[in-house]
């Protein structure tokens, strides 16, 4: 197959979202991003942190947008195709070059499912982590980031503002090592489900204790075990007494062994609040908590910081107040001095 056919084939995800707008079902994408977005939403309604801030905040509505235009239109149609374009001629010329086919030879052929979700997971968020911390680096990068950091009043929906380049620089660093371990449109599906929550949770005006958040890791997990999920075979068969008593045991287990580090492991809004904050550390420059979903990365290379509560620090970076405020004019931003 030429890298023509290629192009033109990924577009039938075209075909494939606009069927699943039509048809509500629990693998639909769309759904699952709207239901997050209520959930998060709602717990702002009932437990915010920031209590004075308005209940649709500032530019709420520029970031729903954006929401659906990042994570939806841009992200799965317009650069779906070129992105199988990429893989195949990296492949393609490793092989004519080695004779190595990485993607016949991935180590993950014939893994147990799990596995396959927990290295993709893990591979994705460090790779994502080193292109955070690129485009605070490289002064042209960073004109592009301006438009994430431009947020006012942080709330859930502030994940998703982003300018549409960092869909290209990111999925063109991540998709090549994630489509040559073999994960394909189902793994990634589910990793980004469970990305796209921590994401909004770590902008979200909430704060949540580590013992509830450990507690919910470990009810996901025995979930998981109870009904068999992702090639987990440990209780097949099992009655429902005890597939009761492994979620509750699990989730009490997480909130005990995994509580008191939960905020060392996993972002967190009290953690990347610092992360938008107008003034950082002197020494810390080119930023500070690159955290994506993990915040273990900054722990492991120095560049966590929480120097007090940030509830109500000042967000922004010098200059954001003649940055643009409409989606046209940021979409634009960074292409010219």
């Amino acid at each position: 197959m030429n890298y023509w056919q290629i192009f033109i084939n990924g577009y039938g995800y075209a075909g494939y979202l606009l069927h699943e707008i039509t048809h509500p079902s629990w693998h639909n994408y769309f759904y699952w991003l709207l239901l997050v977005s209520v959930f998060f939403y709602g717990l702002e309604l009932l437990r915010p942190w920031r209590k004075d801030q308005p209940k649709f905040r500032k530019d709420f509505w520029l970031d729903f947008f954006y929401m659906f235009f990042n994570f939806f239109l841009f992200s799965l149609v317009i650069y779906n195709a070129a992105s199988d374009v990429v893989v195949n001629l990296f492949n393609n010329g490793i092989k004519a070059l080695t004779s190595f086919d990485l993607q016949a030879s991935n180590p993950l052929n014939g893994s147990p499912l799990w596995v396959i979700l927990l290295v993709g997971f893990f591979v994705r968020d460090f790779v994502q982590w080193w292109v955070h911390r690129l485009l605070h680096r490289v002064p042209r990068l960073w004109e592009f980031h301006k438009v994430h950091h431009s947020v006012a009043q942080m709330g859930f929906a502030a994940h998703l503002r982003y300018h549409w380049m960092e869909n290209v620089v990111y999925r063109t660093i991540e998709y090549i090592p994630l489509a040559l371990l073999g994960i394909g449109l189902y793994d990634f599906f589910i990793i980004h489900i469970f990305t796209l929550s921590v994401g909004h949770y770590n902008h979200s005006n909430i704060t949540v204790p580590g013992r509830v958040t450990g507690g919910i890791v470990g009810l996901l997990i025995g979930i998981a075990i109870a009904i068999s999920a992702f090639d987990i075979h440990l209780l097949d068969n099992a009655g429902l007494g005890l597939q009761l008593g492994v979620v509750a045991g699990s989730a009490l287990l997480g909130s005990i062994l995994l509580g008191p580090v939960m905020k060392k492991i996993f972002n967190s809004p009290e953690m990347h609040i610092w992360h938008h904050a107008y003034e950082i550390p002197e020494n810390r420059r080119y930023g500070i908590n690159f955290g994506i979903t993990l915040a273990l990365w900054d722990y492991i290379f120095g560049t966590a910081v929480i120097p007090y509560e940030g509830r109500d620090i000042r967000l922004g970076f010098p200059g954001v107040e003649e940055f643009p405020e409409d989606f046209v004019h940021q979409s634009a931003y960074g292409f010219k001095k």
